[in-house]
């Protein structure tokens, strides 16, 4: 299937490791000129050498933390010189800590908001009007499963990502008539140094081990396993290609089947 992405400039944010790489490779893999980012320079740019080999792509590497306006801005900048144009965003920071409400002091929770949705809505800010005068865009945030079944200590990351829904989800709205679409996509499970930290963390709370903790996540999900990078990034370029134009407004899970509502 063409996803009709080939040329489309995208910025994928925190992408020299886990989902945001995964997603930036299959984007390059259907022919979208990247612009990445992230804080760890040696590994964005082993990240960004490794999608230049395997796809062909047009690749721009920039260290920056999107939880620093001034940074959002130098990133939107390289794009616009490197392709006159952003048309699809890809927004991802990582997750807050973990721990229960009493762990987390006040600047921790200042932190979280401007990693979780500050970097959500400046590089918003920063790419819309374009996509609007032009017509065409795609907004896609990475939030989590969280904001459809909290996660146990997980109150950072269960409050702010549930903020990005409703920012994202009134958007939408606004972008629609430009033909701007607007869409979140949740990970559930999957396996990134993220879970593997939280396995950790977590099995440190319940007195057992990191992979007891893996096999109690996986217990939890019908599929009965972890979600694979790629499954989770499959789904972003759908929602960034031609092929998606009708869809916007949504929360995706990407979870194996681990959320149980209805909606």
């Amino acid at each position: 299937m063409d996803l009709g992405l080939r040329g489309r400039p995208a910025i994928v944010a925190a992408s020299s490791r886990g989902l945001g790489r995964a997603v930036a490779e299959e984007l390059a893999r259907e022919g979208a000129d990247l612009v990445m980012c992230a804080r760890g320079e040696s590994a964005l740019q082993e990240a960004a050498d490794a999608i230049r080999t395997s796809t062909g792509a047009r690749v721009v590497a920039l260290k920056a933390d999107v939880a620093n306006p001034a940074d959002v801005d130098r990133v939107v900048n390289a794009a616009m010189e490197a392709y006159g144009r952003v048309d699809v965003l890809v927004t991802n920071g990582g997750g807050p800590p973990a721990g229960p409400f009493e762990s987390h002091s006040s600047e921790a929770w200042s932190d979280a908001v401007r990693l979780v949705l500050d970097s959500v809505v400046n590089l918003t800010r920063a790419v819309l009007p374009g996509m609007k005068e032009r017509r065409w865009g795609r907004i896609i945030n990475v939030t989590s499963i969280a904001v459809k079944q909290p996660v146990d200590n997980l109150i950072l990351s269960n409050t702010l990502r549930s903020a990005v829904t409703g920012f994202a989800r009134t958007l939408a709205n606004e972008a629609a008539p430009f033909n701007v679409t607007v869409n979140n996509v949740l990970p559930g499970y999957t396996r990134t140094q993220r879970v593997e930290d939280l396995s950790k963390r977590s099995a440190e709370l319940r007195g057992t081990t990191p992979e007891e903790q893996i096999a109690y996540f996986e217990r939890q999900i019908p599929m009965g396993r972890l979600g694979e990078p790629r499954e989770f990034a499959a789904m972003v370029a759908f929602l960034a290609s031609e092929r998606a134009s009708y869809v916007t407004g949504t929360s995706v899970p990407v979870d194996g089947g681990w959320i149980r509502s209805l909606l």
